[in-house]
């Protein structure tokens, strides 16, 4: 069974129905409902989307986003303190923000790929994507 983690872009991208990622994160969606994979998302993430929501967007759709994460066939995993110290790590050797270090922390210690067009992830080591390249 294949296993993903989605990135906040991945997710903010389809939520604003932006090509080609409003297809790709709509397939994987369906195929984890099929129960043909797995998906994961960092709590850190989860809170990501929701706070760039309601800055950019509206407080009403970040709270449709808070809804809507709840039912989805993602499973949000908090981070342990090991998931902190792995990300922090990232940040440090890697020019990435904090929010996505903890991102590709777990897609790491899930040993999978991250669902993601955001170009910062393209400079991570020891990182497989799934990269949504923009049309």
């Amino acid at each position: 069974m294949k296993t993903r983690v989605l990135d906040s872009w991945a997710i903010l991208e389809w939520m604003s129905g932006r090509q080609p990622a409003c297809d790709f994160v709509a397939r994987v969606l369906a195929e984890a409902v099929e129960g043909q994979s797995r998906l994961f998302m960092s709590a850190i993430n989860v809170g990501e989307v929701y706070y760039v929501l309601c800055k950019n967007r509206s407080e009403d759709l970040a709270e449709s986003w808070l809804g809507s994460s709840r039912t989805l066939p993602v499973t949000i995993e908090a981070p342990t303190a090991d998931d902190i110290w792995r990300a922090a790590s990232l940040k440090g050797r890697f020019p990435i923000s904090y929010a996505d270090a903890f991102a590709a922390a777990l897609a790491q210690k899930h040993d999978c790929p991250l669902v993601t067009g955001d170009p910062e992830f393209g400079r991570v080591g020891h990182l497989e994507l799934d990269w949504i390249a923009p049309r």
